[in-house]
């Protein structure tokens, strides 16, 4: 009876603490004294960006949280909204989740899972952090990356595009699986929308679709995330930003993605840390299967399931055309690119009505 007893008592203890876990699962308001109780009073400091400062919190329960305090001059509180109106709404592995909010007068706080490795962009810029992954791990977290990128506009009543799909917005849990995170620039539509219109960029620079910047390359769709995908895919296997130096008596620069085609083309190997033949498999797929997502056309990208098919199949998959020649018009886009490296804000575009 003891025995029983003490099972049962165990058992209505679990049955507790889900209940407890499962309050979390949607997301909670809160109010700011909550969120500074929460953080200790903005005791431990995580990071701090143009949209405003994140700090470590804990729950009730000592779960650890993520809690962005947002900017309150910037903007008019449309990142705000399109965080907890699409986030809030998507349960995915590889979507980071949204504990809670605060909106208590002019504050304006997001309370988000702690993921305890920090962001992917921590091991693609420097090459010594991603060789402590190694190239068999980057390839998980890429396939991980593309299934959340593909769940979006299919997995939730509306279309969820990101528009801001970058290393920095890849967080990390304990076992390094990737969570895409910040839908701040992320806009909503139909499931029977194959388009969306558009009156500015919007983005980081050297992730942005040609499309998102001129009307000429297509119409806005998911295919400008499957676009920044790609940009990751490279920039995770090369280490390396849009611009490269190339020669060292002349200062010369390449565009990044057109250096890896013409290295591919020839058969030759890029600069990164190759340790064995599977590893270098690995890297070839993940280039080529960047270099299909960049194509300047949205109509010549793969959807991102055909992506995660590339990413999964044992072969290697075949080269894309080159989308690097003059008949492509790619004077723009490496204009673009340009610009990417230095520039400090987006364009407005003036466009076409869409259908």
């Amino acid at each position: 009876m003891y025995r029983w007893k003490k099972l049962k008592k165990e058992d209505q203890q679990k049955i507790e603490q889900f209940l407890e876990d499962y309050k979390a699962l949607k997301p909670t308001r809160y109010s700011y004294a909550d969120i500074k109780r929460m953080t200790g009073n903005f005791s431990d400091k995580l990071g701090q960006g143009g949209y405003g400062t994140v700090y470590k919190g804990k729950l009730s329960n000592e779960v650890s949280v993520a809690v962005k305090v947002l900017n309150n001059t910037k903007g008019d509180g449309e990142d705000f909204i399109n965080e907890v109106g699409t986030i809030g709404q998507i349960h995915h592995v590889n979507v980071v989740r949204l504990v809670g909010y605060c909106a208590d007068g002019f504050r304006r706080v997001l309370v988000y899972e702690f993921l305890p490795n920090h962001s992917l962009e921590k091991f693609t810029s420097s090459k010594n952090d991603a060789n402590l992954l190694g190239l068999e791990k980057l390839h998980d977290i890429a396939l991980g990356i593309a299934k959340g990128i593909e769940y979006l506009p299919q997995g939730c009543e509306q279309r969820i595009l990101h528009f801001d799909i970058k290393p920095h917005n890849i967080l990390l849990d304990h076992n390094f699986n990737p969570k895409i995170s910040d839908f701040g620039q992320a806009k909503l539509c139909s499931k029977e929308q194959s388009a969306v219109s558009m009156t500015a960029a919007r983005g980081t620079m050297g992730y942005i679709a040609p499309e998102v910047f001129s009307r000429n390359f297509g119409k806005v769709s998911y295919k400008s995330d499957v676009y920044s995908f790609g940009m990751v895919l490279l920039e995770m296997v090369g280490g390396m930003k849009n611009i490269i130096h190339i020669g060292a008596q002349d200062n010369s620069e390449a565009y990044f993605p057109e250096w890896i085609y013409n290295k591919l083309e020839k058969g030759e190997d890029v600069t990164i840390e190759i340790e064995n033949e599977d590893d270098s498999l690995i890297a070839r797929k993940l280039m080529i299967a960047g270099l299909w997502c960049i194509q300047w056309y949205p109509v010549d990208r793969p959807s991102m399931k055909v992506v995660i098919q590339m990413l999964e199949a044992e072969e290697i998959p075949p080269m894309p055309r080159n989308p690097f020649g003059s008949e492509y018009g790619t004077g723009v886009v490496k204009k673009i690119a340009t610009v990417s490296v230095g520039g400090s804000g987006l364009t407005s575009i003036s466009e076409e009505s869409e259908e």
